[in-house]
């Protein structure tokens, strides 16, 4: 039986390229992005609409949900960017996109089988707890450990390095949308398959020995796990002044997490 699969932003389809004997419905609001995936993979159903919508009207008739929720205003490359001191490196200031923690909770509190959203790491604490794995936040219901994967500075590479990076040839496509940026918002191959296999490891064993278990069937793991499209971004090779923010922003944002836990604890003492 194959496990079905909603993937969400699905982009060109990187976190699903090593995914085997899955049934997958891929959406995304991009035709010319959307066609590409098609011919990557031809045996998924590609729907080309608002994937945030498709998610609250059709989120039952799946065994396993990843959702990667745009992710420019969450990320701390953007944030550093509104403090550029040169008009032409400086961006607005937006608000952060809350249809990541809407898609988070309505998963979190309906969705019977296994789920998992996933994002850059942000330049704010996060409202809702994540797992880190590989430089990305993911919010899930089952344990995700964490791997080495290569790091690798993608902002400044060609579309061709991109290409050889995330193992997918663009260079007979002539399209409106720039190819780098596709290439960078891919979640790397070896990535999206550790986090589809950790979905189902039971115990130790393998997904492979659970493809013939309706995922939805499957035991909860213990515990709750519930609680950056930039992806892959390597800060530290951009200029002096975005590295002295990002690992300001970085102790910041790891102090208050501990602080946040620290009361918690006290609290629950009192």
């Amino acid at each position: 039986m194959k496990i079905k699969v909603l993937n969400l932003y699905a982009g060109i389809g990187g976190n699903r390229k090593l995914w085997k004997n899955v049934d997958v419905t891929a959406v995304e609001n991009n035709e010319e992005i959307a066609n590409i995936y098609k011919d990557f993979f031809p045996e998924d159903n590609v729907i080309i609409t608002d994937a945030h919508q498709f998610l609250l009207e059709h989120f039952q008739e799946f065994d396993f949900i990843w959702s990667s929720p745009p992710c420019p205003s969450h990320s701390k490359f953007r944030f550093m960017t509104t403090k550029m001191n040169h008009p032409s490196q400086k961006r607005p200031i937006i608000y952060p996109d809350m249809n990541l923690y809407q898609e988070i909770i309505i998963l979190k509190h309906y969705f019977k089988g296994k789920w998992v959203v996933e994002n850059v790491r942000s330049y704010y604490e996060p409202l809702i707890e994540p797992q880190i794995c590989s430089r990305h936040y993911f919010w899930s219901n089952f344990n995700i450990p964490d791997i080495k994967i290569q790091q690798h500075n993608f902002i400044k590479k060609h579309h061709n390095a991109l290409s050889v990076i995330s193992n997918f040839d663009l260079s007979n496509y002539k399209i409106k949308h720039r190819k780098d940026p596709l290439l960078r918002n891919c979640v790397l191959p070896e990535l999206g398959l550790h986090i589809f296999e950790s979905a189902y490891k039971t115990d130790g064993h393998p997904v492979q020995k659970l493809l013939s278990v309706s995922p939805t069937s499957q035991t909860s793991p213990k515990g709750d796990f519930s609680e950056e499209k930039e992806h892959n971004i390597s800060l530290k090779d951009n200029s002096n002044e975005l590295s002295q923010i990002s690992s300001n922003d970085e102790t910041s944002l790891n102090n208050n997490i501990k602080l946040n836990r620290g009361n918690r604890l006290q609290e629950g003492l009192n």
